[in-house]
């Protein structure tokens, strides 16, 4: 798992079985990253091209992060703007004209195996 600086911010606010999920991982599991100076440029490009609402930076700025950072998936609840098929298209469409990989983007669900 790889959680950013943004991330854990973010799951101060979030419900305590969320905050936990962190914490059940072996630490050596975990890679923990800050936000490179070239994540803000990428945020704020897919702002520029409509990809997220302008009221989203917070959003576009994980998302940029996770593409520099060449994580392999961003697992979010966010669906209306990350979650959301027409807007990974959108994300990935811009990492690849810039030459970063394809990001994958999907919902808890997809990636946590529930029940046996």
């Amino acid at each position: 798992m790889v959680l950013s600086e943004l991330t854990r911010r973010e799951l101060e606010r979030a419900p305590a079985h969320v905050r936990a999920v962190p914490s059940k991982l072996p630490q050596q599991h975990i890679e923990e990253i800050g936000t490179p100076p070239e994540a803000d440029e990428l945020a704020e490009l897919y702002l520029r091209e409509g990809v997220i609402r302008p009221t989203m930076y917070i959003d576009a700025l994980h998302i940029a992060t996770a593409v520099v950072a060449r994580v392999d998936v961003l697992v979010s609840w966010n669906f209306r703007d990350i979650v959301n098929l027409p807007k990974i298209r959108g994300y990935n469409a811009i990492n690849l004209r810039l030459g970063y990989p394809l990001l994958e983007i999907r919902s808890p669900s997809e990636v946590i195996p529930y029940g046996n």
